[in-house]
């Protein structure tokens, strides 16, 4: 079949699309088994690919493909909870290890080869597609790092050939540089997964990618590299008035981006002008706060801000959101946040506003209801959009501000209502595991922020019981014997046997191993002082 066309008796089709329909003739009860293969480099290869299955009949590939699944998804096992939850976190797990897919091959001699969608040449290494960072920098690539390091290790070492063979890292592969969403997350996967300890051998080209993707943009592609990055290195955003679309967006994550970048930098020992660099770019987000609405707002190229303005329209300044979404995008400098909305008290009461304002819109930009507003008035939790990513991590926000219990409340609500294993078990979309990452994260009580950290912000396990087991041979157990639908606060914890009192855990500190026990009732501890070493990082801190 070609393009729609259906010829017969052909053996070799070339089009931009072509499929096969193969029929046999059978007698009654018999059966039929066909082995395929397929390849991106050549018809030998495709041979060879066939191999990998060897001489095992349907049964037996079923039966090591359950086993390959259960050893995968083997590596967290959660107890005490029901069948419905237990459905529910070994799906979002299972749906979080689904994207991005592998797109090398293994050639005669052992060794992973692939075709390049970016130059059309077939070349040694690793190489991954169909995945886009908008989504997926937040939770999904910090669960590969913690649980799944050996195959992030791979990830990386594609990313570093996608940079070689296309200029640019991509932000959306599928299979090359896709024009979809906005961002330069590239540099938060790169980041994290490299200060984590999954190192590439190629540093010095990974860090020459992520200063080239800061300053330039695709020349074909608008969304890889950084689109409006003239504008945001002058002015320190992307203006309102440019004809650059959801602009605000671009600025918030230009500028946790470039903190990414600085993160990098340090590591590397990079020039002191350098690194200082791009630590002032990532107080960048601070030039779109609106004092009078204390929320971000889009700003003319004269510094005035846009007008008129409502925090209720969604995309405009913002991408799939509305400025109550998207002002809490600032992952890493919470502190930061805090300050420019008058202190802690302020900023919870907007944290709160965010569930208090009813789920209304204004759809304007769209010309229509996006299927992401329409999920957020189903769900009907004020104006809390947890079908899409940009807020998925600000209920988080309240341990920043030291009242981790308003989290531990939000966090179970999220996770009660808004997940189930029926069909229509998400508020949204999955997008390529991140839905799923941040509710396996949160089952076991802790979530990634700020990627390029190594802190998780502690948040309330869903299960009684829970044990990673690591790649480096380690076990971690968290405990919550008296968990429960109604004793969903945390009251205290310890880890390895001592009191613990930090609102986060250290990525090097889960990876030793041991024993996390929490005491839950049904009572917030409100009383707790919150000492400065017990709230996690903000980089406005650390320039102090």
């Amino acid at each position: 079949m070609s393009n729609g066309t259906l010829q017969e008796t052909l053996t070799e089709q070339a089009s931009n699309h072509a499929g096969a329909i193969i029929g046999f003739k059978t007698s009654k009860g018999e059966k039929v088994h066909a082995r395929i293969a397929s390849s991106f480099i050549s018809f030998e290869q495709a041979a060879l690919n066939l191999k990998e299955l060897g001489n095992d009949s349907m049964e037996q590939l079923a039966g090591k493909g359950k086993e390959a699944w259960n050893r995968v998804l083997g590596k967290i096992e959660v107890e005490g909870g029901n069948l419905d939850q237990y459905r529910t976190f070994y799906s979002c797990l299972y749906r979080s290890l689904l994207f991005p897919r592998k797109f090398y091959e293994v050639d005669i001699n052992g060794n992973p080869v692939h075709y390049s969608p970016y130059n059309g040449q077939v070349l040694p290494g690793y190489m991954f597609t169909d995945t886009g960072f908008w989504d997926t920098f937040r939770g999904l690539f910090p669960l590969l790092n913690l649980v799944y390091p050996s195959i992030n290790k791979e990830i990386q070492e594609g990313l570093i050939n996608t940079y070689k063979e296309s200029g640019f890292f991509p932000e959306w592969a599928s299979p090359g540089h896709r024009d979809c969403m906005v961002g330069n997350n590239s540099a938060s996967v790169l980041a994290d997964a490299y200060l984590k300890g999954i190192r590439v051998d190629d540093i010095k080209t990974l860090y020459e990618g992520l200063v080239k993707g800061a300053n330039h943009v695709h020349p074909q592609v608008s969304s890889t590299g950084r689109l409006g990055h003239e504008y945001y290195n002058k002015l320190g955003y992307v203006p309102y008035d440019v004809n650059v679309n959801e602009n605000a967006a671009r600025t918030l994550e230009y500028a946790y981006n470039d903190w990414c970048i600085y993160q990098i930098a340090k590591e590397l020992k990079r020039p002191k002008k350098e690194i200082n660099l791009y630590a002032k770019r990532a107080m960048n987000y601070k030039n779109l706060f609106d004092k009078e609405s204390k929320l971000m707002r889009g700003r003319n190229q004269d510094g005035t801000f846009q007008s008129p303005f409502s925090p209720l329209k969604w995309g405009d300044a913002f991408t799939e959101g509305n400025s109550w979404h998207y002002t809490w995008s600032v992952f890493h400098d919470p502190q930061g946040l805090i300050d420019l909305m008058g202190g802690t008290e302020s900023f919870v009461t907007m944290m709160d506003s965010v569930f208090a304002v009813p789920p209304v819109f204004d759809e304007s930009y769209y010309g229509q209801v996006i299927h992401e507003i329409r999920e957020m008035t189903v769900m009907n939790m004020g104006n809390y959009a947890h079908g899409n990513q940009p807020i998925q991590h600000m209920i988080y926000l309240y341990d920043y501000a030291g009242q981790p219990w308003k989290a531990q409340y939000w966090l179970r609500q999220v996770m009660d209502r808004m997940y189930t294993p029926g069909p229509d078990g998400y508020c949204g979309d999955e997008d390529n595991g991140q839905t799923s990452a941040w509710y396996v994260f949160s089952a076991l009580g802790f979530y990634p922020v700020c990627p390029g950290t190594d802190e998780y912000v502690m948040g309330a396990p869903l299960f009684k019981k829970a044990t990673v087991h690591f790649e480096n041979g380690n076990n971690l157990i968290i405990e919550a014997p008296n968990n429960s639908p109604q004793n969903f606060y945390i009251n205290s914890m310890s880890f390895n046997g001592e009191a613990y009192t930090r609102n986060y855990l250290r990525h090097a500190d889960l990876l030793k191993g041991g024993a996390i026990r929490i005491e839950m009732n049904n009572q917030p501890n409100l009383y707790r002082g919150v000492k400065a070493e017990d709230l996690p990082y903000s980089f406005s801190k650390e320039q102090q």
